[in-house]
């Protein structure tokens, strides 16, 4: 079934859309939580291989869809895997906003961590962009975000 990879910067608003998924039903997995992370000191944010393959070949067999939240190093990697790669994007002074103001993440919050968001935007959005299948911008009001990734599957 259908397995969709949710992808973008740091307050795009992956998460959010997952959780209006989650309480529509859909099975959603935010990487950002539960382990899905390997975290090695000097090295880039990268899945655990092994799982997110697992998790992946356990949907492909099922008639349930999958949502996949993350932007990660090694995501490219499982690119052919993913039915869907949609970006989600803002322009920086939202997304900044979105980082200052939001609850449940303090990542964003400090000066040296802004800095790097407007760097990885910079560096990395583009890249995003180049391997994304659909792009949505994330200052449209959440439920139609979530009708959009609702009509991929």
């Amino acid at each position: 079934m259908t397995v969709i990879l949710v992808t973008g910067m740091s307050g795009t608003g992956k998460s959010t859309a997952l959780n209006a998924l989650a309480r529509k039903g859909f099975r959603t997995v935010d990487t950002d939580i539960g382990g899905w992370i390997a975290e090695e000191a000097g090295r880039e944010r990268q899945w655990h291989p092994g799982r997110i393959d697992a998790l992946i070949a356990e949907h492909e067999r099922s008639r349930e869809p999958l949502f996949i939240a993350g932007t990660v190093w090694n995501q490219q990697d499982f690119y052919p895997r993913f039915d869907r790669i949609v970006l989600l994007s803002a322009p920086i002074d939202v997304i900044l906003e979105r980082l200052a103001t939001r609850d449940g993440n303090p990542f964003g919050k400090t000066a040296e961590e802004r800095e790097r968001v407007i760097a990885d935007t910079e560096e990395v959005e583009p890249l995003l962009r180049e391997s994304a299948t659909l792009e949505i911008d994330t200052r449209r009001p959440l439920a139609e975000v979530v009708d959009q990734l609702r009509s991929l599957i």
